[in-house]
């Protein structure tokens, strides 16, 4: 299926980015009409996917975080990709509470949570190669809203 909308966007690494991204994904989703709650999830999401990138793609250096939105008529699709060091083990990194910044007192629920507020969630990595984050989510008022608007 062909995206009604797209858009691509790069920024430095830093952590005031972070919720530059939310606003930017926010924004772009809100085409689509989603609650307030969906948009929530979906800028958490976001939020975790490029933390991740900044803490442990590129390990507090500076890099450039990739982030695609692609929107279909009732979901959005977000790819938030680095350069930064990649991931050796990604069923290990997807286990609830691990983290391989312990000294930084992270809590090891990125991708939980990603995955708890997505319908999907694909993780892609190389090591010394980067990563990228795929996650869709569906916004359940779109049928809603088609059919009251027939009435």
């Amino acid at each position: 299926m062909q995206p009604i909308n797209k858009m691509k966007i790069q920024f430095d690494s830093k952590s005031a980015n972070e919720a530059f991204a939310r606003v930017v994904v926010s924004a772009f989703a809100s085409q689509l009409d989603p609650t307030l709650e969906e948009l929530a999830e979906l800028k958490t999401a976001v939020s975790e996917a490029v933390t991740n990138s900044i803490i442990h793609g590129y390990e507090q250096m500076e890099g450039i975080i990739y982030m695609e939105c692609r929107l279909f008529p009732e979901s959005i699709e977000v790819i938030v990709r680095d350069e930064g060091v990649g991931i050796e083990d990604i069923e290990k990194a997807r286990t609830p509470t691990y983290t391989s910044k312990p000294e930084l007192e992270r809590s090891g629920m990125g991708f939980s949570v990603m995955e708890s507020f997505m319908d999907t969630l694909e993780i892609q990595s190389k090591v010394g190669k980067g990563t990228a984050i795929i996650m869709t989510k569906k916004f359940s008022q779109q049928k809603d809203r088609s059919f009251s608007s027939e009435r």
